[in-house]
């Protein structure tokens, strides 16, 4: 089943400066947490904000080269999430066919965002993405890695709200 989600906000995980996207799922608040590069955040908060450039940035030069050949994004979707990677497809439309293209969740959302396309995520990654009480595993078994798992056993989705876009 897919949910579909908004940006919630975007923040910095203050331990790796490294910008977070929240997407919130519409029907029960559910926060997903996805870890990207700065160049795709820059890209999507631009988006949030309207912010247009003189020259087109590399999503906006996409869209453009999409309508010029009439397709257009119909929905984006992050599909999966394995060994700690999330996965998603955008899906295509054009007069002739339908089809789907893999593509990291950051690229994906900021298309979606410029062809005002919904976003969703399906059903098993929100439960993969869950930190329920099992236990985190350590494979850095240093005092730093054990700082990391205690610190990544105590997250919860609030803490991500302290940045809105």
């Amino acid at each position: 089943m897919l949910h579909r989600v908004n940006i919630a906000g975007l923040t910095i995980d203050p331990t790796t400066n490294t910008p977070i996207i929240i997407l919130k799922s519409e029907v029960d608040d559910q926060a997903i947490p996805i870890w990207i590069g700065l160049l795709e955040a820059t890209s999507i908060a631009s988006a949030l904000q309207k912010i247009k450039f003189d020259r087109p940035m590399t999503h906006d030069l996409f869209k453009n080269f999409s309508e010029r050949i009439k397709v257009h994004v119909s929905k984006v979707e992050v599909c999966d999430l394995r060994d700690n990677t999330f996965f998603a497809q955008i899906y295509f439309g054009s007069e002739n066919e339908q089809f789907s293209m893999d593509a990291r969740p950051s690229d994906a959302i900021a298309i979606a965002l410029r062809f005002g396309a919904p976003i969703y995520v399906d059903e098993k990654v929100i439960e993969k993405s869950k930190l329920g009480n099992e236990t985190i595993e350590a494979f850095d078994n240093s005092e730093e890695g054990k700082k990391w798992a205690e610190y990544l056993e105590k997250l919860s989705p609030e803490d991500f709200g302290k940045y809105k876009v």
